[in-house]
């Protein structure tokens, strides 16, 4: 649970401080996601319901950085798009995607590679450039398949219809129509002296779900 796993990183902190300062800010990194709904908010602080049902109060620092993701579609996805795409993995190799992030230019190349994503059980996400486009096995009507390529190899994605596929752009100078209540959100938190924080999120307008 979220408030567990901030409350034994708020412990380790604090019962850190004999050590080098290195390791109190190693200490300090561990970021925890928190997908859900705004239930409360004002300038200083907003109470989210996680997807589990759990609901989490967090400080809402005036640093805050905010993205609005907004929908797109296979269309707008090209050879050479950056992209990052959630998945779970197939009995023949291939990722089928459940969302696709098609990055700005200004963010090629965040989080480049392949690794868990804690989405779902066995969830994979791969940062990559698309190298190909073609259409989706017959399995798969009307699908798409992206071969993405990374600096250390490739993944096969098969893309089904109706997944879902969005982007993001900068949200902060819109934050009193994107962070209300009834925004669904996906909040990176930490704690911060003590206290859960909210260090980014990305929030969906007029209640889109971000789907990552």
């Amino acid at each position: 649970m979220f408030r567990v796993r901030l409350l034994a990183a708020s412990l380790f902190v604090a019962t850190s401080a004999a050590v080098p300062l290195i390791g109190l800010a190693q200490a300090q990194e561990p970021t925890v996601r928190v997908r859900g709904v705004i239930e409360q908010v004002d300038s200083k602080s907003m109470t989210v319901k996680d997807r589990s049902g759990e609901v989490v109060t967090l400080v809402r620092p005036a640093d805050m950085n905010v993205s609005e993701v907004v929908p797109l579609t296979m269309a707008d996805i090209k050879p050479n798009s950056f992209v990052g795409a959630g998945a779970t993995p197939q009995p023949d190799g291939t990722q089928r995607a459940v969302e696709v992030l098609v990055f700005p230019e200004a963010a090629r190349g965040t989080g480049e590679g392949f690794r868990p994503w804690d989405y779902m059980p066995n969830g994979t996400m791969t940062n990559a450039t698309v190298a190909t486009l073609a259409e989706a096995p017959s399995s798969t009507p009307g699908g798409q398949k992206m071969v993405l390529r990374y600096k250390d190899g490739e993944q096969t994605v098969i893309v089904p219809p109706g997944t879902p596929i969005v982007t993001f752009k900068p949200g902060n100078a819109d934050q009193a129509a994107l962070v209300v209540p009834g925004a669904k959100v996906v909040v990176t938190a930490q704690v911060k002296d003590g206290k859960p924080t909210a260090m980014r999120m990305l929030v969906g307008r007029n209640g889109f779900t971000p789907p990552m």
